[in-house]
């Protein structure tokens, strides 16, 4: 398919007929999954569809503008970069440091340093630098989603250089090695170092997630076919039928396999890192070339004026939907986060964050994208009559000038440490202070209905660390194991390494259900290690996520089938008290953790009460009724 300009148009204005349906694909995938947390699972890897898209633009126009006038000029294309991109930054976190302080509390935590990041495209590495990063959940981190950004300005800078240092002096093949090798590196560097108790760094880092701009790096340069260097053919030409059915059909399932991957491919999943995302990044070049075919009805369909309009607007909307959503959060903190609301919020969110993407793309990203900052400054005041121009620029500078100091007041005003965080800790300090004693060995056969500390291991998440002090005053000397950033998945090997060390008790109490979805199978593995000697008490989670019914619910059918297997309602017991959590109602505090050591103990009470039994071999599966 030929381009729509002729080889020697301005570089920036190469378009790919349906690559904004690609762009709206990819920022649709990620707003629902932020905004309706647990109905796309996977929708995060839209992120993984930009990487590639910008990787396949920017190297085309870097190598168009070369075969065009002979050169690269490096100057030129950052200052598109700048106009393209710093207007809508600029103004996103004026507004939204400016809302901020009127909402206040949690989510002015840390926010000095997310403004530098997003100022300096350093927020990646900012962010790993912060450690596990654990506190993004339990802090409503107000511009976390500019990592990708940084990814991306970072890429920015340094691909050009080595375009023009290196890659146009190689062969066409050289530079397809060259940079296909780059691509696998990178990817296998993030399945190499993935660890699976905390993904943050290989998720945020550059170098473990730069696979995806070199993929679209590398299809640009694999389809700009070997007379494309000279300027006279369009890029993606195809001469064989079979060829072009071939590619439109592997387009097509590719778009279907990216949706497929967005609804099944959770995070907690190691293939996500040891592969899932390189084969998100492989699917993505595979559609985007199909875009190329002559007469590709993907095109056609991809370039539809609805979906053109959100992949137009897509930076936009990708830059206002999480500090949109977190803004809305934080200034309800009681709203309700499961059912209807839930819904009701995320569309709130949403209303907003499209308001405020199609203003900021009508009047402020495209005027400077085309005439430049000056240029457009001076158009506006020339569009007014002159009576009014120095009211206009009264105004403005009134504006902004209010804006830039609300935002500085909120960077001023933040309390240093989180609502939630300040729980988590104390929790934490409690665990570390106590003394425990000797466990206590299981038996099968006791009598007394009264159960101990000594005889408990609870192992659980951060919610059972904001609950440790009120676990420890109902059970002195329990042995209490929890860390942030678990799910249920590292239940197991927790359990596991309990055993070997002989530090497991007679009771086990898990409360892992707040950070991810799970499955019976790892239930079923945690009972078998724990053997039939012991007891064990699930809990199950309260939390804004909306994969928190799914997990209510399995853990409840798994409770009901074993004898030796109990739930704690620890959901239900809070419900009429949300007003005493932390903002992100996950954690609490003195009055919410009197709750949850509570609803733990009736489970272990439960237990204690029913009669031992007799026969060693028994079944202890309760019988299911034909």
């Amino acid at each position: 398919m030929t381009s729509t300009t002729s080889p020697t148009a301005s570089p920036e204005r190469f378009r790919v007929p349906g690559l904004d349906g690609i762009r709206a694909l990819a920022v649709s995938t990620v707003i629902v999954f932020h905004l309706l947390p647990g109905t796309l699972i996977g929708g995060y890897l839209g992120v993984d569809i930009f990487f590639v898209v910008s990787g396949f633009l920017i190297t085309t126009l870097l190598l168009r503008e070369r075969a065009a006038t002979g050169r690269i000029s490096l100057r030129g294309f950052w200052v598109r970069r700048a106009r393209r991109l710093l207007p809508a930054l600029g103004i996103l976190l004026l507004a939204c440091c400016s809302a901020a302080l009127f909402v206040g509390g949690d989510v002015l935590v840390g926010l000095g340093t997310q403004v530098v990041g997003a100022m300096t495209f350093s927020s990646n590495w900012l962010f790993i630098a912060q450690g596990a990063s654990y506190f993004d959940e339990t802090v409503p981190e107000l511009f976390r989603n500019l990592w990708s950004l940084a990814v991306e300005e970072q890429f920015y800078v340094v691909w050009p250089l080595l375009v023009v240092l290196v890659l146009v002096r190689l062969p066409r093949w050289t530079k397809l090695v060259s940079i296909g090798a780059l691509a696998v590196a990178s990817a296998a560097w993030m399945a190499m170092t993935y660890a699976p108790i905390d993904a943050t760094r290989v998720y945020y880092g550059t170098d473990t997630h730069a696979f995806g701009l070199a993929v679209g790096a590398f299809l640009a340069v694999l389809l700009l076919g070997r007379g494309a260097g000279a300027g006279a053919e369009p890029p993606g030409r195809l001469t064989s039928r079979i060829a072009r059915w071939t590619l439109g059909l592997g387009g097509t399932l590719a778009i279907a396999a990216l949706v497929a991957l967005a609804v099944l491919m959770s995070g907690d999943l190691d293939l996500t890192y040891r592969g899932g995302l390189a084969l998100v990044a492989v699917l993505t070049a595979v559609a985007i070339a199909a875009l190329l075919v002559p007469g590709s009805l993907l095109a056609r369909v991809l370039d539809l004026a609805p979906i053109r309009w959100v992949g137009l607007r897509s930076y936009g909307l990708y830059l206002w939907h999480w500090p949109v959503f977190v803004l809305v959060g934080s200034a309800l903190p009681t709203w309700p986060r499961e059912g209807w609301e839930a819904t009701a919020l995320g569309g709130i969110a949403l209303a907003t964050t499209v308001i405020a993407a199609a203003l900021s793309y009508r009047f402020i990203e495209q005027p400077i994208r085309r005439h430049g900052f000056r240029a457009t400054a001076r158009a506006v005041l020339d569009a007014a009559p002159r009576s009014r121009r120095a009211f206009g620029a009264m105004f403005a500078m009134v504006l902004v000038t209010g804006l830039a100091g609300t935002s500085v007041a909120a960077l001023v005003a933040d309390p240093g440490q989180g609502e939630a965080q300040a729980f988590i800790e104390a929790g934490q300090e409690a665990i570390d202070d106590a003394v425990l004693p000797p466990p206590v060995p299981a038996v099968e056969d006791v009598e007394d209905a009264v159960t101990t500390g000594e005889e408990i291991t609870a192992i659980g998440d951060s919610v059972l660390l904001a609950a440790a002090p009120a676990m420890q005053a109902a059970y002195p000397g329990i042995a209490i194991d929890a860390s942030v950033s678990r799910s249920m998945y590292t239940a197991p090997a927790i359990v596991q390494a309990h055993a070997a060390a002989g530090t497991l008790r007679p009771v086990v109490v898990i409360a892992l259900g707040t950070n991810g979805p799970i499955e019976r199978s790892t239930l079923e593995e945690v009972r078998q290690l724990i053997g039939p000697g012991r007891e064990l008490v699930v809990v199950n989670a309260q939390a804004p996520r909306g994969w928190i019914p799914g997990v209510n619910a399995e853990l409840s059918s798994f409770a009901l089938v074993y004898r030796n297997v109990e739930l704690a309602n620890w959901h239900d017991a809070i419900q009429p008290y949300l007003h005493e959590m932390a903002r992100d109602q996950v954690h609490f505090g003195p009055i919410g953790a009197g709750i949850f050591a509570a609803a733990v103990t009736d489970a272990v009470d439960r237990l204690a009460a029913l009669p031992p039994l007799r026969d060693e071999s028994a079944d202890l599966s309760v019988p299911t009724p034909f």
